[in-house]
């Protein structure tokens, strides 16, 4: 009889365990000592994100409201915007926050509820889920790259709510948004829209939404899947013999205009994409932080394109590559989140290289408030420090995208 009270008790003690870690294992989620460098760094960036959100829950180039905006700086003040609140509330789900609990946890239910409330109010034709346009982030990465990071957020959120009610909001939102991207998509399979500088880093954040939105059981064509596969494997071209940078176009072009058009009219008149103009075609090392990220998801996928893998891997180990302009501006920064992800999922001594070096180059570019800018292009401090903070935890084993398949 003792013997088997004894053995209640420490099942019980078991699954108490076993309770408490699959609440925390977002959090703790294999984080490193709170005392080593890229942890403290990753702290000063979420501290100085949390302190200057807006009152209304979003952000904005520099903050959440204009008096956070730097003087002097070429930054849009006209409000904040749904891609820096998305990529800002991204930055603080994979350090270990959910809506429900967290330190950030009352800023990221903020954040969530701005994204929602712009998403729900957008017509369910059309691509764009925000009304608000020439945005530094929509110049730069395309009119409708709001859409594309709020449909990733969301697909990720997704199932993680705390609650059904909450759950419910957020699939049918993000239903809403994965029928505006697959509705989108271009004849060529990209989402490369005109109106930005670097419209493929668009295409990539389109791509990844339905991929995790597909995995959490959102119906997503997959016809739509294997076009903007054959689109990467297509455009792919192997690199040329002694040129680092090839494709890189010259610093401070821009390309299109500011003027949003119709997604119709732009598709029809668009059968390739944008990123084969002279403008946006640059810039091979955002290119190739694409195709990396969309050919390497699954086992199955790297063993099948393994050869167009190791010839963007041999190209990233070649610094003048990876500098891109010789200056980092926002673009790079996502460009090498896209590498960071698509590195750490094979491991090996390529991310192990990968990792250990961009964590020195980024740690030394942060700012004594916390914060990362871009040098060029994407300058604001909210989706450049974001972005950032998503790279140096890059390492951690991701749980949002496996934690409610349907």
């Amino acid at each position: 009889m003792k013997s088997n009270n004894i053995r209640v008790l420490i099942t019980g003690a078991a699954v108490i365990a076993i309770g408490v870690c699959a609440d925390t294992a977002v959090s703790v989620n294999k984080n490193p000592s709170q005392n080593n460098p890229v942890s403290i760094s990753v702290e000063k960036g979420l501290k100085w994100l949390v302190a200057v959100q807006g009152k209304d829950g979003g952000w904005g180039q520099d903050g959440g409201e204009t008096s956070y905006v730097r003087q002097g700086e070429h930054l849009e003040s006209n409000g904040n915007d749904v891609a820096n609140t998305a990529v800002a509330a991204e930055a603080l789900l994979h350090v270990g926050t959910m809506p429900t609990h967290g330190e950030y946890h009352e800023s990221l239910q903020r954040a969530i509820r701005f994204i929602l409330e712009h998403v729900e109010r957008s017509p369910a034709e059309g691509l764009a889920v925000t009304d608000l346009r020439g945005t530094q982030i929509q110049r730069k990465l395309g009119p409708y790259i709001d859409t594309f990071l709020t449909s990733k957020l969301l697909a990720e959120l997704d199932g993680n709510m705390g609650d059904a009610q909450a759950n419910a909001r957020v699939r049918q939102s993000l239903e809403k948004c994965v029928a505006k991207v697959e509705k989108s998509q271009l004849k060529d399979g990209s989402w490369n829209f005109a109106g930005g500088w670097a419209p493929i880093l668009g295409t990539s954040m389109a791509s990844q939404s339905l991929y995790v939105a597909k995995e959490k059981g959102v119906a997503v064509p997959q016809i739509a899947m294997d076009r903007v596969e054959t689109y990467t494997a297509r455009t792919f071209a192997p690199p040329a013999a002694g040129v680092a940078g090839a494709g890189a176009g010259p610093r401070g072009v821009s390309a299109g205009t500011d003027g949003v058009v119709s997604t119709g009219a732009l598709a029809a008149a668009m059968p390739m994409s944008a990123e084969v103009s002279a403008a946006s075609a640059g810039v091979s090392l955002y290119k190739r932080a694409q195709e990396l990220e969309q050919l390497s998801r699954t086992p199955e996928d790297r063993k099948k394109n393994g050869k167009q893998i190791g010839a963007i891997t041999a190209q990233l180990a070649d610094p003048r590559f990876v500098t891109g302009f010789g200056s980092i501006g926002g673009e790079e920064f996502f460009s090498y989140l896209n590498i960071s992800d698509s590195l750490h999922r094979a491991g090996g001594p390529e991310w192990q290289r990968w990792n250990s070096d961009m964590k020195a180059k980024i740690l030394k570019m942060q700012n004594q408030d916390g914060t990362w800018a871009g040098h060029h292009c994407i300058t604001g401090r909210v989706a450049v420090t974001s972005a950032a903070i998503l790279m140096l935890v890059a390492d951690r084993e991701n749980l949002l995208t496996i934690n409610s398949k349907r």
